[in-house]
């Protein structure tokens, strides 16, 4: 059985990922194929052809439709036969290709692959994305682990000093507490730094020498988003973990859609409130995020492969762990909820 929520929206791609050829992408233990149309509109189909099941990734793009490079069945993007492999045969309308809905937001195309109706309301809500007066850059990263991994991850805020250490991590991260606290659709993890010296980035966003308040603020939005809402401020402006616009601020964006059980698509990015209007800032910012984002990676890879090799264990969870256990617990309620449990 899966374990992932069925009946929600999942991102399939960058905006800028997905173009006028094939793009193949297993999502949800189903192979899919994606591409614009000559509007831009996005399609995303079953990635097999319904005559001998050749991926359609592999076919002809011939103006919206695809042809199978196998036998030269024509697909139109409503998955319905437009021509056979014979021309002279007449075309059956009843050979048809499965299709999913999709919806561009957030600079995300996002798929819905459940049997239930789609809504476009029930997007998670990442605004930081798309608001005016932000910036936001970012990438993917095939992963071969279980998406929850990356959760656990992503919610805990102590594995920062030791795997982030020569980048965003630092030891005053470990003298501050952590507070959990869950709502019906939300689960946060926060934590509040006062009056310390910034890392190197926050110093140089910042650009002025000087003791700082830090925080961090985890939140979990099902079924597989977490934003980290970060930054700094001068320990003069009075910030607080309620209201902290005094400094500068960005949220760590990261969104994952399982590929099957054990690999995900993993969407990382950062918008900021910073720097907007210097294109250069960005594009290096992002490369050093890159590298941030490659040390979970190993972490996370590493770990899979450990619980591959010791089946007769299971994860323990230690009270730094909570963020991580509530965001799976939201998750098995909302499957349970559907039936997926």
């Amino acid at each position: 059985m899966s374990t992932w929520i069925k009946n929600a929206w999942y991102v399939a791609g960058w905006d800028y990922e997905i173009g006028p050829q094939p793009l193949a992408r297993t999502m949800l233990g189903v192979p899919v194929v994606l591409w614009r149309k000559l509007d831009g509109g996005v399609v995303a189909m079953r990635d097999a052809c319904p005559h001998r099941m050749l991926p359609l990734s592999m076919g002809i793009k011939e103006g919206d439709s695809l042809r199978c490079k196998y036998h030269g069945l024509k697909i139109g993007p409503d998955g319905v036969a437009e021509e056979m492999p014979l021309k002279s045969d007449p075309v059956n309308k009843r050979i048809c290709t499965e299709t999913f809905v999709v919806h561009e937001r957030h600079r995300f195309v996002w798929i819905w692959m459940g049997d239930t109706p789609a809504d476009p309301e029930l997007i998670p809500d990442l605004w930081p994305c798309s608001a005016k007066g932000w910036a936001f850059e970012g990438g993917y990263y095939s992963i071969g682990c279980d998406y929850r991994l990356l959760i656990d991850n992503l919610m805990d805020l102590t594995h920062e000093t030791y795997v982030h250490q020569g980048s965003i991590g630092q030891q005053e991260l470990m003298d501050a507490p952590l507070d959990t606290r869950t709502t019906d659709d939300r689960v946060f993890v926060e934590r509040w730094i006062p009056d310390i010296d910034p890392p190197p980035f926050w110093k140089g966003a910042l650009g002025k020498e000087g003791r700082v308040d830090r925080w961090q603020i985890c939140e979990f939005i099902a079924p597989s988003a977490v934003i980290i809402d970060v930054g700094v401020a001068p320990v003069e402006a009075g910030a607080s973990l309620a209201k902290h616009d005094q400094g500068v601020r960005g949220f760590v964006v990261d969104v994952m859609t399982p590929q099957d059980e054990t690999h995900s698509h993993y969407f990382w990015g950062m918008a900021r409130d910073f720097r907007t209007d210097d294109p250069g800032f960005g594009a290096r910012f992002r490369q050093q995020q890159s590298g941030v984002f490659a040390e979970d990676v190993e972490i996370l890879e590493a770990q899979q492969r450990s619980i591959k090799a010791n089946p007769q264990l299971k994860l323990q969870a230690y009270n730094i762990d909570q963020g991580g256990v509530r965001s799976r617990q939201m998750i098995d309620r909302i499957r349970k909820a559907e039936g997926s449990i």
